[in-house]
């Protein structure tokens, strides 16, 4: 038997109205029909978020070292690096255990800095941070033998890097090798290949010593003597996390005269971020550069990191509310610097991309609060 295929109005409605009445009699088959594409629609769309997925890859065994600057001025070997989770306490106390390697003894505070093609930029940074912290954290007494906690380090994790990021940080630290800036305190760690602003943070998350640790871009848009007033947010609260805002500035001349465009997307991207991501509604600058943990928040979130691009922040703040800490949002003094690293367009795309990849990672369970690290493939 042929198929009439309809050729006027008039075929149409009465083919119309045989559907109608088809439906009307075996309502079970449109049900199961309605039912077999809204599945078929679902697994397509899980099949997708799958293979959008963001899947951290595994450390390579030479991003697990470090190099320093040795008292005597020379660069050193490659060094192991510390994991995070050496440090945390094995009692019910605060007080970790000291690690049995002498040269990395628990410090006060841990600055992990991303950088990527930061040769320029990095050695202002570097002053500005190494002012505020050898004043603020200075070293132990030269006969000390305590293990208490004293001092710095800052990490430097070059990103893949096709300049002298490394280089630089090290050459830096070498005519700045003096009794304030103890032996081994400035740490360069390079990754073989790009993995993005938050998987350099991360990569550097995993191996600090700090009972504190922030992180901080390479710009130095952010001053560092901000971080006291962090500090002084979690030490008169019960939070773990303090985040620097420049919620504050949205009508100084800092943000008011950059570009339309810029601000239009900037407005735009806090639009889309509070319709996807409801937890962090309370939240008003998510993307600053300058947050600071508690050592046992940082081991808790960064291991179950996903995401390694610049909507990071979005992730580790949604970890963190999903792991109970508590964050507090501090103002802080920022202003703009040229050099950055990000395309306007084609990046505020890929977070947008990102983000709704995020939102669908955790509202399906895909992600959930496992350790993302291990996830990785």
């Amino acid at each position: 038997m042929g198929i009439t295929v309809p050729t006027s109005v008039a075929d149409c409605v009465s083919l119309g109205r045989a559907a109608c009445e088809f439906a009307l009699e075996n309502p079970a088959v449109i049900v199961t029909l309605v039912l077999g594409l809204l599945i078929a629609v679902a697994a397509s769309g899980y099949l997708l978020l799958l293979l959008v997925a963001h899947y951290p890859r595994p450390e390579l065994p030479s991003e697990k070292l470090y190099l320093t600057i040795l008292p005597s001025g020379e660069t050193s070997a490659p060094l192991p690096l510390p994991s995070t989770t050496d440090y945390l306490p094995t009692t019910t106390t605060d007080k970790p255990t000291p690690p049995t390697d002498p040269l990395n003894p628990p410090v006060l505070i841990s600055v992990i800095v991303p950088a990527y093609n930061e040769s320029l930029r990095l050695p202002l940074m570097l002053s500005d941070a190494v002012t505020f912290l050898t004043t603020a954290f200075p070293p132990p007494p030269t006969s000390s033998t305590t293990t208490t906690p004293y001092g710095w380090e800052i990490l430097i994790i070059d990103d893949g890097s096709t300049d002298s990021t490394s280089l630089t940080a090290l050459t830096w630290a070498r005519k700045n090798n003096h009794t304030n800036t103890p032996h081994s305190s400035i740490r360069t760690i390079t990754l073989a290949r790009n993995r993005g602003k938050g998987g350099a943070v991360t990569h550097g998350m995993r191996h600090l010593r700090g009972q504190h640790a922030i992180f901080a871009d390479a710009d130095g848009a952010t001053k560092f003597a901000d971080l006291t007033a962090l500090l002084e947010s979690l030490s008169t609260s019960s939070s773990d996390i303090a985040v620097g805002s420049r919620a504050h500035m949205l009508t100084t001349p800092a943000v008011v005269q950059r570009s339309k465009i810029r601000n239009l997307l900037m407005y735009t991207f806090h639009t889309y971020l509070s319709l996807m991501m409801a937890p962090l509604a309370d939240i008003k600058d998510t993307q600053c550069g300058f947050k600071l943990f508690t050592r046992r928040a940082a081991a808790e979130i960064f291991p179950r990191m996903h995401n390694e691009g610049w909507i990071f922040d979005v992730e580790v703040l949604l970890l963190a509310k999903k792991l109970g800490y508590g964050i507090r949002e501090v103002p802080v003094t920022w202003h703009e610097v040229e050099g950055t690293k990000m395309s306007l367009v084609r990046d505020s795309v890929m977070m947008a991309w990102d983000l709704a990849v995020l939102r669908g990672g955790y509202g399906v369970g895909m992600y959930g609060t496992g350790t993302g690290q291990q996830q990785g493939r």
